[in-house]
C-alpha cells in the first residue's frame, strides 16, 4: 500500500469510526437512550412531514385544476393567493369529512349497535337450540352446551363490573391519562404547523435543499438522489390517490345495494368495508367477515345472501373499477403486491401493509432499471 495523502486519510477516518463503534457498542444503553432522546424531538417533525405529504395530494389537485387555468395565470394576485387558498381548502375538505364521521355516521353506528345488542340478546337462545339438535346423537357435546352460561344479561353484568372494578385504577392515573393528552395534543398541533409551513413554501425548502446536496455530494450522486424522491413521490401519491378512491367506490356500493335488497345495517356495512379496503388484497374479506357475523345474527339467509353479494361487487371492483382507478400506477407484480403485504403487516401492522407497498414498488422499479443498464452494458439479451 501507498502511503500517501488520499490513503492515510481513508485509514483515519477507519480507524476514528471504528473507536466510534466501539465506544457505542460498549455504552449502548446510553446510546439507545440518546437515540430515543433525539426521536422524541424529531417526531413531530416526521409526523408533520407525514401530515404534509397526505395534505400536498389534494392540495395540488386543487392548485392545478383551479389556479392554473389561462385568465388565473394573467392575474398575479390570484396566482399568490392559490396556495394559501388550497390549503385552506382542502383543510376545510379534511375537517368536513371528520365532521361528516361525527355527526352523521357516529350516531347512525351507535342506533346499530343497540340494535345489535338486541340481536345477541335473541340469537344465543336460538344458537344454543340450534346446536342441541346437530348434536342431539352426541351427550358429551350436549352436556358441554348445557354448561355454557351465555345470557345477555349476565355478560353485560360482567362489563359492568369489570368497570366498576377499574375505576379506582382510573381515578388513580387520570392526572397521567390527562397528561398524555395534552402532549399528544401539542405534538399533534406542532406536527400540523410544521406540515403548513412545508407547504406554503414547498418550492423554496426544495431549492434549499438541492442546494445542500450539490454542496456536499457529487453531482451524478445528487441527480440519482432527485430522481429516487420524484419516483417515491410519485409512486406513493399515486398508490394514496388510487387506494382511497376505490374504498370509497366499494363501500358506496355496498352501501347502496344492501339498500337496495335491504339487507341490516348497510350504513356500518359500508363503512366498515370502505375502511378495511384502504389494506391491500386482504382488508375487503375482513370487512366481509364481519359484516357476514353481524347480519348472520339477524337472519342467516340475509347472511349468506350478503356474502354472494360480496363476491359479485369483489370482481366488479376487481376487474372494472381497480384498473380504472388504481391501474399501474404502482406498477408492482402481483406476487410482489403480496410480499409486500406480508412483510409490512408483520412488521408494522396495518401501516405497514399501507406504507411496503408503494415502497417496495420504488424498489423494484430502482432495481429492474439497474438490470436493464447492467444487462445492456454487457450487451446481454435475456428473452
Amino acid at each position: 500500500m501507498n502511503f500517501n495523502k488520499e490513503n492515510m486519510r481513508h485509514m483515519r477516518h477507519l480507524i476514528v469510526f471504528t473507536l466510534v463503534l466501539l465506544i457505542a457498542l460498549w455504552n449502548y444503553t446510553k446510546v439507545f437512550g440518546f437515540l430515543g432522546f433525539l426521536w422524541n424531538i424529531a417526531f413531530p417533525f416526521l409526523m408533520g412531514g407525514a401530515i404534509a405529504f397526505i395534505l400536498n395530494v389534494p392540495m395540488s389537485f386543487l392548485e392545478r385544476n383551479i389556479f392554473k387555468n389561462e385568465t388565473a395565470l394573467k392575474n398575479k394576485r390570484v396566482q399568490k393567493l392559490s396556495r394559501p387558498v388550497s390549503l385552506v381548502l382542502t383543510i376545510i375538505g379534511v375537517l368536513g369529512i371528520v365532521a361528516i364521521v361525527m355527526f352523521v355516521v357516529i350516531p347512525q353506528l351507535g342506533q346499530t349497535f343497540v340494535s345489535l345488542g338486541r340481536n345477541i340478546q335473541h340469537f344465543i337462545p336460538q344458537a344454543i337450540l340450534w346446536l342441541e339438535d346437530l348434536f342431539e346423537n352426541n351427550q358429551e357435546v350436549l352436556e358441554m352446551i348445557g354448561e355454557m352460561d351465555m345470557s345477555w344479561d349476565k355478560m353485560l353484568n360482567s362489563v359492568i363490573e369489570f368497570f366498576k372494578s377499574g375505576v379506582g385504577n382510573v381515578f388513580d392515573s387520570t392526572i397521567s391519562v390527562a397528561t398524555s393528552i395534552v402532549g399528544s395534543v401539542t405534538t399533534f398541533f406542532i406536527a400540523f404547523v410544521f406540515a403548513c409551513y412545508i407547504l406554503l413554501q414547498k418550492e423554496k425548502l426544495h431549492i434549499q435543499v438541492k442546494k445542500i446536496l450539490f454542496a456536499y455530494l457529487p453531482e451524478k450522486r445528487v441527480n440519482s438522489v432527485l430522481d429516487i424522491c420524484a419516483l417515491t413521490y410519485k409512486t406513493f401519491s399515486s398508490f394514496l390517490t388510487g387506494q382511497c378512491v376505490e374504498a370509497l367506490i366499494l363501500g358506496t356500493m355496498f352501501f347502496v345495494v344492501m339498500g337496495i335488497i335491504r339487507l341490516p345495517y348497510a350504513l356500518l356495512v359500508g363503512v366498515l368495508i370502505a375502511f378495511t379496503a384502504l389494506i391491500p388484497i386482504f382488508g375487503a374479506f375482513i370487512g366481509c367477515a364481519v359484516g357476514a357475523f353481524l347480519i348472520l345474527m339477524v337472519d342467516p339467509w340475509k347472511a349468506v345472501i350478503f356474502v354472494i353479494l360480496f363476491l359479485v361487487l369483489q370482481q366488479i371492483e376487481g376487474n372494472l373499477i381497480y384498473p380504472k382507478v388504481v391501474g399501474n400506477s404502482v406498477g408492482l407484480p402481483s406476487i410482489w403486491v403480496l410480499a409486500a403485504v406480508s412483510i409490512g403487516g408483520s412488521l408494522m401492522g396495518v401501516v405497514g401493509m399501507l406504507v411496503f407497498i408503494p415502497l417496495v414498488s420504488v424498489l423494484y422499479t430502482i432495481l429492474r432499471g439497474d438490470v436493464y443498464r447492467r444487462l445492456e452494458e454487457k450487451k446481454i439479451e435475456v428473452e
